[in-house]
């Protein structure tokens, strides 16, 4: 899980842990955690490097492994409703909306980057259900995962096509775009949407924009990493 994320979901959503193992090397940093465990009854154990690589499926685990109950997602009207309280209760407005990216240290980098950037909330999409964050994205976000409300869709257009019904801005990303992000007003509420590593944006999500613009760089390369211009689109976003 890694240990800023798992610390992250201890302070977000402690009565929802149902397990943790961590090795000896991390005991300094779970003092609050141990305690709380112990008070609760939550079975807290020191294992090995090797036993914590077993449970997570991964050496990446930084000495810290935590099972708890699923996160809840919102659905598309409890994503517009939330959506459109910017401004209210510490909301933005603002939501990052991934189509079909994949690579879940990509997912990882971009959820952090809109938590950073105090987004309210991320959309995944994919053709089949998605199960959610992936293990491996959730360490990648360093605690960020626990500050950002959870959506998600099978068909990411009409979701979008929802969105706009209720008034809801949706500004595509495209570094073929002939407008370039920066000094754009991206309004709000308003949705970034960001499309997968090799493909980038499908035609029906596309179809929903209503803009679609592009970092500019200077040529030298075609594109950037869709992670890293997440980060430059949220922070312009979130800029303006």
């Amino acid at each position: 899980m890694g240990l800023r994320a798992g610390l992250a979901v201890f302070a977000r959503r402690r009565d929802e842990l149902l397990r943790v193992a961590h090795t000896r090397d991390v005991r300094h940093a779970l003092g609050d955690l141990a305690r709380w465990c112990r008070a609760k009854g939550v079975p807290c154990e020191e294992s090995s490097d090797a036993e914590l690589d077993r449970l997570a499926e991964s050496s990446h685990h930084e000495g810290l492994w935590m099972v708890a109950r699923p996160r809840r997602w919102l659905s598309t009207r409890e994503l517009a409703d939330a959506l459109l309280r910017h401004g209210s209760a510490g909301t933005t407005g603002t939501a990052v909306a991934l189509d079909r990216v994949r690579n879940p240290y990509n997912v990882g980098a971009i959820v952090r980057s809109a938590a950073f950037f105090a987004v309210d909330a991320v959309l995944l999409g994919a053709p089949a259900p998605h199960p959610g964050l992936p293990p491996i994205a959730v360490r990648v976000a360093e605690g960020g995962a626990e500050h950002l409300q959870l959506a998600r869709t099978t068909d990411l257009a009409d979701t979008l096509a929802r969105l706009r019904a209720r008034g809801v801005r949706i500004v595509g990303a495209d570094g073929k775009a002939k407008t370039a992000s920066a000094g754009f007003g991206f309004g709000r509420p308003a949705v970034l949407v960001l499309g997968s590593e090799r493909e980038g944006l499908g035609e029906r999500v596309r179809a929903q924009c209503d803009a679609v613009v592009a970092v500019r760089g200077g040529g030298a390369v075609e594109s950037l990493n869709v992670a890293v211009a997440a980060g430059v689109l949220v922070a312009e976003m979130m800029g303006r």
